[in-house]
């Protein structure tokens, strides 16, 4: 019995596709999302509740992770960006790589980063001891939250439904993040609240 039950737990795994999370816990949708503070790179100390009353999208960012290099190199991630906070919304990505892992920015790389992709994020949050990362149980790069004005958490999840490294496939894809935003702030239920993110693991 207990030598089938590892066999197929094996199965299982061997089965899930390359770069998307095994179902995790976390915040859950349509529950107030975790509060949390941290500095930004340029030394402010930022937190969810500075927001209160703005959309809030918080992304987890790794550079060196090819999946993030994917939406970065191809202008995708700064074209979200500069749509959503051009109208309102607040856009957090956040570093929770640890130090000497890989994605580890120290502030100064952080605003290099920005300054060499353009980047349009209202803030870099670094998380180096991955205090708001486990909060959220954030597991890849890049993995996406969508908060409404209220502080309620309504997407957590991929950013689009093409888990591949391939700048290619962002053309038809169907962006997750943007359709939450749409959505919620059309006064609509989001219609794909939660989905499996893909990318590389958070380096905690």
């Amino acid at each position: 019995m207990r030598k089938a039950l590892c066999t197929g737990l094996v199965g299982l795994l061997a089965m899930q596709p390359r770069g998307i999370a095994m179902p995790q816990g976390g915040p859950e949708i349509g529950q107030p999302a975790p509060a949390f503070s941290a500095m930004d790179s340029h030394a402010a100390t930022r937190s969810l509740a500075e927001f209160k009353g703005k959309w809030v999208v918080l992304e987890w960012v790794n550079p060196e992770c090819p999946f993030v290099r994917k939406h970065y190199n191809s202008g995708n991630m700064q074209r979200l960006q500069r749509t959503y906070t051009e109208k309102g919304v607040v856009w957090l990505s956040i570093v929770s790589s640890a130090a000497g892992r890989q994605g580890y920015m120290t502030a100064e790389q952080a605003n290099q980063f920005e300054a060499d992709q353009h980047a349009a994020a209202t803030a870099i949050l670094l998380d180096p001891t991955g205090v708001v990362g486990h909060r959220y149980d954030a597991r890849n790069t890049p993995q996406m939250f969508v908060i409404d004005p209220n502080g309620v958490l309504l997407y957590d999840g991929a950013i689009d439904d093409r888990p591949t490294a391939r700048p290619s496939d962002i053309e038809g894809a169907r962006n997750y993040v943007a359709a939450a935003l749409d959505e919620a702030m059309a006064g609509k239920p989001v219609s794909t609240p939660k989905t499996p993110p893909y990318g590389c693991t958070v380096k905690y």
